[in-house]
């Protein structure tokens, strides 16, 4: 089994971490090899070339990928990502930790995932709009409602999901809302989405704070990463009392140790684009902040930026993942042994799936509920899981991350046994 487990300091990569996490377990749950390599292993992977004509009439090639890793829990469900960094392996990490993400909070999908390497910043919109279309266009046998429904990810939003729902609905000769989600609300989007993971991160926070006996409004935050999750759940930490004392995106942070004005602050990005420069606090970096002394850490950026070396400077008591994968293999370890409190990603992230999957019921009903009822039935999820997750972590003394991976893994082995193999 030494291919599917090996990890070493320097395998810092999405899908080393991924497969680690799987191996650990899968040796809690006692399986078998052969069990082992089929959850480790994608069921659908599709590579296909991206061609765009630019607006001055040059062409590029881009490569697109869509992995399907798991459905045997229902359709797969996952983000598309635009990025000048991805590549197979990083969205078949994404991929497998939807799988489990999706379990931990028994949602009825797979894990899936997306992306095209291009760094859409250097793009027009009506560029963005023939690579999108592009790429619907060459994994249409594969996509669909009943099969695998994308959302948003880094470098996309709601209107490349509009671009993508509207290329499959022409494709085939009706509308068709339930293949995207993350959609605008003027064509089946639901209430609720765009802020549904950082409002998901905060209930976790919550949640592994009222487990300590501390509330958020006893506590000072750092968030790393001020984009589509980061800046929300900032706001919703705020809003809840709590003192965020910085915050950063790729260009740099700003600190306040009395507390951040979170909404002159998000005026301040939609102006300039960044949180450089903003004139209610000092300028800080991202690996300043990650070592800062506040109660929560909210990693809310990339991949891999807690791996050894950093947690080892973090001083923070909670760490709770609104990124995907954030904390290496070797990260988490560290942090164990410093005895810091890891909400792992897969739990603390998963309200953009929950909320995806009331938009995709909506939406095969042709019914959209209220925002006050998505707001508590996400709520309701996001705790239910939380709780599961510290009993089997206090039942089997183990972290939060090895006991919502057990759960998760063990949905989906049980889902993979129940239905037998074919033929």
């Amino acid at each position: 089994m030494t291919d599917l487990t090996a990890e070493t300091p320097q395998q810092t990569t999405p899908l080393a971490t991924a497969k680690a996490q799987l191996a650990g377990a899968v040796e809690i749950l006692g399986y078998t090899e052969g069990l082992h390599r089929m959850l480790a292993t994608p069921r659908r992977e599709m590579n296909v070339a991206v061609p765009l004509r630019r607006d001055d009439g040059e062409i590029e090639l881009f490569t697109g990928y869509r992995v399907q890793h798991n459905i045997s829990r229902g359709p797969g469900k996952g983000g598309l990502r635009y990025s000048a960094g991805v590549d197979v392996d990083e969205v078949r990490a994404l991929a497998m930790w939807m799988t489990w993400k999706c379990a931990v909070v028994d949602v009825p999908y797979g894990g899936a995932k997306g992306g095209v390497t291009i760094d859409p910043r250097q793009y027009s919109q009506s560029e963005l709009e023939r690579v999108t279309r592009r790429y619907t266009s060459e994994i249409m046998p594969i996509i669909g409602p009943e099969r695998d429904i994308m959302a948003p990810d880094i470098g996309t939003n709601e209107q490349t999901m509009a671009w993508v729902m509207d290329t499959y609905s022409v494709n085939l000769g009706y509308t068709i809302p339930a293949v995207t989600t993350g959609k605008p609300l003027a064509v089946g989007g639901s209430l609720g989405r765009a802020t549904a993971t950082s409002r998901g991160v905060v209930h976790s926070a919550a949640a592994a704070l009222g487990d300590a006996g501390v509330k958020l409004h006893e506590v000072s935050a750092a968030v790393q990463g001020f984009g589509k999750v980061g800046s929300h759940a900032a706001r919703f930490l705020h809003d809840a009392g709590t003192r965020v004392a910085a915050v950063s995106d790729e260009q740099g942070g700003v600190m306040n140790s009395d507390g951040l004005d979170i909404v002159a602050l998000m005026r301040h990005v939609a102006e300039t684009g960044t949180v450089v420069g903003f004139d209610g606090g000092s300028p800080i970096d991202n690996a300043e902040l990650l070592a800062l002394d506040v109660d929560l850490l909210i990693p809310a950026a990339v991949e891999g930026v807690l791996d050894a070396e950093a947690a080892g400077r973090v001083k923070a008591r909670w760490v709770v993942e609104a990124a995907n994968g954030p904390t290496t293999h070797e990260g988490d370890r560290v942090l164990a042994e410093r005895g810091v409190v890891v909400v792992p990603d897969i739990l603390a992230n998963a309200g953009g799936v929950v909320v995806s999957y009331f938009e995709w019921v909506q939406a095969n009903q042709a019914y959209w509920w209220t925002e006050q009822e998505i707001e508590d039935r996400l709520e309701h999820r996001m705790v239910t899981a939380h709780r599961a997750v510290a009993a089997v972590a206090g039942a089997e003394g183990i972290s939060l991350r090895d006991a919502a991976l057990t759960i998760g893994v063990r949905r989906v082995a049980e889902a993979h046994l129940i239905r037998g193999l074919y033929p």
